[in-house]
C-alpha cells in the first residue's frame, strides 16, 4: 500500500497558499510516526485534557479553537471548570491564547453571551481570547482542537482534535446519562441529553501541523468582524480585537508512533476578501473524501451528526453503485437537536432526500441507526467518524454535509496506520492494502459499545440481562472484524430492539443499543417549504462559482 492512493497529495489540496504542506522535505502533504488515540466520550477527553493542562508549567503553550466555550463546564468534579483551569494555566505562565466563534446573537439560540464571557475571564488572567467572526455570512468557525508545547520537554506536547467543544452537553461516558451540565435540546433527548462524541489526542509530527493551522488563523492580518454593529459591540464590551505576537514555533515532536495523519480542512470561499492562508476557500476534507471512497470495497461505517444533502452523499452513492459487495452503515441521531414547526422539516429535508438517493444506490447494502441509552432516551450522536474497509480513518468537526464541507471552518484528520491488523479478513478489499490497526481498532471500538458486546454480561438498570435474537459469541468485536458479520450483527440486534418495543415491551430488554433509523413522512407543502429554507439556512454552499457549476469541490 501507498499512502498516495488514500491520502492527498500537495497539489490536491486545492489551496496553494497554505504553509500545511510546505513544513517536510519535498511537500509531503502528512506526517508520519504519530500516535493517534481515540478518546471516546467528552468524559475521557475532558479527563485527558486536565490532566495535561495541570503539567503545563511556565513558558508552555496552549492554543484552543472552539465553536462555543462554556467556562463554568465542569472537566472532572467541582473546581476542575474549564474557564478556571485555564486561567490558572495563563497565571502561572503558561502562554494561552484562544479563538472562540463570535456566534450569532443569542436571539437566534446561539452562544455569542457564553464565548464572550468565556474570552473575558481568560483575558484578566492573562492570557488572550479572540472572538473570530471572519466567516461567510450565516457561517461560523467550528474547528475544535488544543495544542499543548513543552519548550524542553517535547515529550509531554500534545494536540486534540475531534468533534467535543468546551461546553455544556458534552461530558458524557458509555452509560448515555448525560451531562448534568445541560443545554436544551428536542424534547426527546430530556432535561440531560444522551451525547455521543470522540476526540483524537495526537502525538508525535502532527502536533507542528495542527499548531501550524491555528497559526494561519491567528496571524490572519484582517478585521475579526466586518459588521459595524459587532464592531460598535466590540467597543462597548472594550473586546480584545488585536491577535498579540506568539512565540516562534518549535520544531515539530519527535516521530512516537506508527500512524500517518493527514490534516484535512474547510474554509470557504469567503466574499470581497479571502482568507490569506485560503483565497478561494479550502475544501480538502471534500476532496479527501471523494479520494479515500474511490478504494472503498467491503465496509463505510460512518458515524454522523447530520448525514444530509444529496450533493454530498453522491460519492457515497457512486462507490455504492460501482461495487455491488459494498456495505454502508450509518449511525446518526434518531431526532433532530430542534423540534419546532418549521425547524424540523427544516432539518428533516436533507436528511430524507440524502437517505433516498443511498437507498437507490445500495438498496438494502444501506443500514441507518439510531442510539439509546438503555432507559430508553434517545443519544445525541454528534460524533464525526468515517472508518474505510478498515484502512482509512477520519475523525473531526465535519459532518457530511455541504455546510461542512464548503462553507464553515473545519478540522480532520485522516489516519493510515502502518501497523497491519492480523486478524481475518486480512484484507478486506482485496486490494492489498490489508486491514490496518488504528481503524479496525476504532470502528470495533464503536460497534462493540453500540451493540453491548464490551459488557455483555453486565445487568441493566433493572437487573436483568437477556439475549438478542441472533446474539451469538462471535459478536466479540474480534468477530466483528468481518464486515459481512458487523453488518448483520447490528441488523439483528436493532430487531430485537425494536421487536421489543413493537411488543410492548414485554419481557427483559435485548442488549444493544441500537435501533433502525426510519425517517418521518413530510407533507407535500412542509417539502415546499422547508426545501430552499434548508438550502439557505442549513446547508448553505461556500464553493466559489466555478465549483459549483462544475459539481465538484
Amino acid at each position: 500500500m501507498t499512502h498516495t492512493e488514500w491520502l492527498l497529495l500537495s497539489g490536491e489540496r486545492g489551496n496553494s497558499a497554505t504553509r500545511l504542506d510546505e513544513r517536510r522535505a519535498g511537500g509531503v502533504a502528512w506526517s508520519e510516526g504519530n500516535e493517534a488515540r481515540p478518546l471516546v466520550h467528552g468524559a475521557a477527553y475532558f479527563t485527558d485534557l486536565l490532566a495535561a493542562v495541570r503539567a503545563m508549567r511556565a513558558g508552555d503553550l496552549l492554543l484552543f479553537t472552539d465553536w462555543r466555550g462554556d467556562r463554568d463546564e465542569r472537566l472532572d468534579g467541582h473546581g476542575t471548570e474549564i474557564g478556571t483551569v485555564l486561567c490558572r494555566a495563563a497565571e502561572r505562565g503558561v502562554i494561552v491564547k484562544g479563538l472562540l466563534w463570535r456566534s450569532h446573537l443569542d436571539n437566534f439560540h446561539f452562544s455569542e453571551e457564553q464565548n464572550l464571557h468565556f474570552g473575558k475571564e481568560i483575558e484578566e488572567a492573562g492570557g488572550e481570547c479572540l472572538l473570530d467572526m471572519r466567516v461567510r455570512p450565516g457561517g461560523s468557525h467550528h474547528q475544535k482542537m488544543v495544542v499543548l508545547r513543552h519548550p524542553g520537554r517535547e515529550e509531554l506536547d500534545v494536540a486534540y482534535v475531534g468533534g467535543i467543544d468546551l461546553c455544556h452537553n458534552r461530558n458524557d461516558d458509555a452509560t448515555h446519562r448525560g451531562d448534568r451540565q445541560s443545554m436544551s435540546m428536542a424534547s426527546a433527548y430530556g432535561p440531560h441529553p444522551p451525547w455521543h462524541d470522540v476526540q483524537l489526542a495526537l502525538r508525535g509530527p502532527v502536533v507542528g501541523d495542527v499548531e501550524a493551522v491555528f497559526r494561519e488563523r491567528w496571524e490572519d492580518p484582517s478585521p475579526l468582524t466586518r459588521s459595524p454593529l459587532t464592531r460598535l459591540r466590540q467597543l462597548v464590551h472594550r473586546e480584545d480585537t488585536d491577535a498579540g505576537r506568539l512565540p516562534p514555533q518549535e520544531a515539530d515532536p519527535a516521530p512516537c508512533g506508527t500512524h500517518t495523519v493527514q490534516l484535512l480542512r474547510t474554509y470557504p470561499n469567503r466574499l470581497l476578501r479571502g482568507y490569506p492562508f485560503a483565497p478561494d476557500g479550502e475544501r480538502s476534507i471534500a476532496r479527501g473524501y471523494l479520494k479515500a471512497l474511490r478504494r472503498a470495497r467491503t465496509l463505510i461505517y460512518v458515524e454522523d451528526q447530520y448525514l444530509w444533502s444529496p450533493r454530498v452523499v453522491a460519492c457515497f452513492a457512486r462507490a455504492l453503485t460501482a461495487h455491488p459487495r459494498l456495505l454502508l452503515i450509518a449511525v446518526i441521531p434518531s431526532v433532530p437537536e430542534q423540534d419546532g414547526r418549521i425547524t424540523l422539516p427544516m432539518n428533516l429535508i436533507g436528511r430524507i432526500t440524502a437517505l433516498d438517493e443511498l437507498r437507490r444506490a445500495g438498496g438494502d447494502r444501506v443500514a441507518v441507526y439510531g442510539l439509546e441509552n438503555r432507559a430508553g432516551t434517545p443519544v445525541y450522536v454528534h460524533a464525526k467518524v468515517c472508518v474505510i474497509d478498515d484502512v482509512w480513518a477520519s475523525v473531526g468537526s465535519d459532518n457530511i454535509n455541504l455546510r461542512s464541507w464548503t462553507h464553515d471552518s473545519e478540522l480532520s484528520c485522516a489516519v493510515i496506520d502502518e501497523s497491519p491488523d492480523p486478524r481475518r479478513p486480512r484484507d478486506p478489499a482485496g486490494l492489498g492494502d490489508g486491514a490496518r490497526s488504528f481503524a479496525r481498532n476504532l470502528r470495533l471500538d464503536l460497534m462493540s459499545e453500540h451493540l453491548e458486546a464490551l459488557d455483555r454480561d453486565a445487568p441493566d438498570d433493572a437487573g436483568e440481562r437477556t439475549r438478542a435474537a441472533g446474539d451469538t459469541e462471535e459478536w466479540t468485536p474480534d468477530g466483528l472484524c468481518d464486515p459481512v458479520t458487523a453488518f448483520g450483527a447490528f441488523e439483528e440486534t436493532a430487531a430485537a430492539l425494536d421487536a421489543w418495543y413493537d411488543s410492548g415491551c414485554r419481557g427483559p430488554r435485548p442488549s444493544g443499543r441500537l435501533r433502525r433509523y426510519v425517517p418521518p413522512e413530510l407533507a407535500g407543502t412542509e417539502r415546499v417549504l422547508a426545501t430552499p429554507l434548508h438550502h439557505l439556512l442549513v446547508d448553505p454552499d461556500g464553493r466559489p462559482m466555478g465549483l459549483r457549476r462544475r459539481h465538484t469541490f
